[in-house]
């Protein structure tokens, strides 16, 4: 064929083109989501992974954990626990630990059992007091008598379950856009039940992850940040051992669900900051109910202030244009906020 000028020079266009936006095509790419092991065993974490062994009836399981130091040698530091989201693992900390670190603090962040490289058993009580039992026994395991504790998402209502079961062991409970600031069965949304969670874990791949995140957390954006996570998730998915992982996240999909823990802030007796996106619209069960109550669900803003009015000691950052991630959307802006909270000068 023989090519015309004008033929040669859309080509050369063209090549420009997709050689000028590789960072687009990899945060749309799904060839590169591949197979990483019920227990991410095929993932690598910022630091070294530590082990510590929870009894439990049908046998011992395991909970991944990473013991960061801080950067300066400290004698006995302040420690920070980092609790993660439902969809999330321990590994998407990495900016907050390493400014934590940078400051002088003890960082400690656990994977739960049924999450990142924990065990994922099908025989397990997947409660808020268990996980937070775990998470307190890790601690003692380490000599951590008192920590700041810091949860995102689902790690927020396991962190105020941890602060109403061990508030001596709490300096300051940090919130960050948690989940479970309104009781859903209370409004309205139906029992979905474990069947129906499993059925569709076990539909999810990366397309089903992007779609639901790109949504819900970010406004519609999307990038190579946003990407790894999601991309991570499904590589949990991918594997022979899905079966595993989506039971595990039905699961816990359901302790969710059936465990809120709203109806306590009353009690929390530790300083307390909550820290919100105004973007954010996060809410279990949207899918089951009609318009009209779906558009009252999840609406941070309303619930922030509600929030603090019920915790007897408390205040509010919102995080203007934010959505439900705001270590990941907005990582300077929470930094400043978070040690704003902490009450310590920070690089």
């Amino acid at each position: 064929m023989t090519r015309t000028p004008t033929t040669l020079a859309a080509l050369f266009i063209g090549l420009l083109t997709a050689l000028a936006a590789p960072a687009a095509f990899a945060a749309d790419d799904e060839s590169d989501v591949r197979a990483l092991g019920a227990n991410l065993e095929h993932y690598d974490y910022p630091w070294p992974v530590e082990r510590h062994t929870l009894e439990a009836p049908q046998g011992e399981v395991s909970m991944a954990y990473m013991d960061i130091a801080p950067d300066d040698d400290i004698s006995d530091p302040p420690v920070v626990v980092l609790l993660h989201g439902k969809n999330f693992f321990g590994a998407y900390w990495e900016d907050t630990a390493r400014a934590l670190a940078a400051n002088g603090y003890r960082v400690i962040v656990p994977d739960q059992i049924g999450f990142g490289k924990s065990d994922k058993p099908a025989a397990y009580s997947y409660t808020f007091h268990h996980l937070a039992e775990n998470t307190r026994t890790l601690l003692d395991d380490l000599d951590i008598d008192t920590a700041t504790v810091v949860g995102h998402s689902m790690g927020g209502m396991l962190a105020a379950r941890y602060a109403l079961m061990y508030p001596q062991a709490v300096e300051r409970l940090v919130l960050v856009d948690p989940i479970g600031l309104e009781d859903w069965k209370a409004k309205g949304v139906p029992y979905r039940g474990m069947n129906a969670w499993y059925a569709r874990e076990m539909k999810k791949d990366y397309a089903a992850i992007k779609a639901y995140q790109k949504k819900s957390y970010y406004d519609g954006e999307w990038n190579e940040d946003y990407a790894e996570w999601a991309k991570a998730l499904a590589g949990m998915y991918a594997g022979e051992d899905r079966a595993r992982v989506a039971w595990a996240q039905a699961a816990t999909y359901d302790m969710v669900y059936t465990q809120p823990v709203v109806h306590e802030f009353g009690q929390l007796t530790v300083p307390t900051t909550l820290m919100i996106g105004t973007r954010d619209r996060t809410a279990l069960g949207k899918d089951l109910v009609s318009d009209e109550l779906r558009a009252r669900l999840g609406d941070y803003p309303r619930l922030g202030r509600q929030t603090v009015a019920a915790i007897p000691e408390a205040e509010l950052v919102t995080f203007e244009g934010i959505g439900h991630l705001p270590p990941i959307e907005a990582p300077e802006r929470f930094r400043q906020a978070l040690f704003d909270a902490l009450g310590t000068p920070h690089d």
